[in-house]
């Protein structure tokens, strides 16, 4: 587990969508946080939650791993000789219905800087029948769907990227591709080499341990709606198990009612 959550009071002209930019979280997990303040007036002095802490997806630990179902990208950079391994996470978009981001293990290609943008023949075609056709190509500017910053993948036509609508990070709202925070995309381009690994996975359960060895369960998606469900259930009660032979009585009936709410609330077992 890494991160805290914690809270922050808004200011006057700030709306939850600003502070939650601010604070590296996306949209979906901000208002997830927040179920009874106003998006757009949240009112000045209003307490706000900020989901800052995170249980690390079950996955190795290496390169780049995007989770679909929390909206979001953990990056670990190749620890320099004597250098302490770490971990930084952020915020994202990805596919819409209909437009799902592909899962499965690829790697980064090439960077691009101020990159141009050719609307996939699907946009066009959808264009075109609303008699509105874009253009072949998108030059660098503030009207790029891109951004000033692409790293692409070794999948056909997806990238991750920056964005012109930062507003709709923490939101499936893309044609596939991984959009990210301008801030953020620009700090891991540069450090990304080519050949980088990026594992795509769709994990809505993840369980974690805190640093008193404490049991912790987060869900983002009902369990009946989640492919291999009853695997990844499995394989916890397993571990969570083994927590009761080392004398820690785990709580199950807050483990259902968490899975049951899957809300994306971090919750101790124990």
């Amino acid at each position: 587990m890494v991160g805290e959550t914690y809270r922050v009071n808004a200011e006057y002209e700030d709306t939850l969508i600003d502070i939650a930019r601010d604070h590296n979280v996306g949209y979906e997990e901000i208002i997830r946080a927040n179920p009874e303040v106003s998006i757009w007036v949240p009112g000045e002095d209003t307490e706000v939650v900020i989901p800052g802490r995170h249980i690390l997806p079950d996955a190795e630990r290496k390169g780049i791993v995007i989770n679909l179902a929390e909206l979001r990208l953990y990056y670990y950079p190749e620890p320099a000789e004597g250098e302490t391994a770490r971990v930084e996470t952020y915020p994202i978009g990805v596919g819409r219905d209909g437009y799902n981001t592909p899962l499965g293990m690829t790697e980064t290609t090439m960077r691009l800087k101020d990159p141009a943008w050719y609307p996939p023949e699907s946009m066009r075609e959808e264009a075109a029948a609303q008699g509105e056709p874009p253009p072949s190509v998108v030059p660098p500017g503030p009207d790029n769907p891109l951004g000033e910053y692409a790293i692409l993948l070794d999948i056909p036509g997806y990238l991750i990227h920056g964005t012109n609508q930062p507003d709709g990070i923490g939101m499936r709202a893309s044609r596939g591709c991984i959009r990210m925070f301008p801030e953020d995309i620009e700090s891991i381009f540069g450090r990304v080499p080519e050949g980088t690994p990026v594992n795509i996975i769709d994990a809505p359960i993840k369980l974690g341990f805190d640093n008193q060895g404490v049991p912790h369960l987060q869900a983002f998606a009902a369990l009946g709606e989640q492919e291999n469900g009853m695997n990844t259930l499995l394989g916890m009660l397993s571990a969570l198990n083994q927590q009761q032979a080392n004398e820690q009585v785990v709580d199950f009936e807050r483990f259902s009612q968490t899975l049951e709410r899957s809300n994306g609330d971090i919750v101790p077992l124990i």
